[in-house]
């Protein structure tokens, strides 16, 4: 294997997680916030959109916020994501 040549089809069990291994990377992986809201670009980025944790439409530019973070930026103009809804769900409407 070591001499080019391409692997075809499954790869051999020791190259596999096996359930065990698995259940664990599941169980570290971070749990999903909330509520998060994007920032802009830059260093002073500021927040320009409250969006619910795990909206696909959130940039990569984000941090997880509270609930009450969530309801004092909409009141404070920043916008709600269209996808989302998150002044839906936090019912400001």
């Amino acid at each position: 294997m070591t001499d080019g040549r391409r692997i075809r089809g499954r790869l051999p069990e020791r190259f596999t997680w096996s359930g065990p291994v698995r259940q664990q990377a599941k169980e570290r992986r971070p749990t999903t916030p909330d509520w998060i809201v994007e920032l802009s670009i830059g260093v002073g980025a500021r927040p320009i959109e409250v969006h619910v944790g795990g909206c696909y439409a959130a940039g990569k530019r984000h941090r997880a916020i509270t609930r009450e973070q969530a309801l004092a930026a909409l009141a404070d103009g920043i916008r709600a994501c269209i996808h989302c809804r998150p002044d839906t769900e936090l019912g400001v409407l």
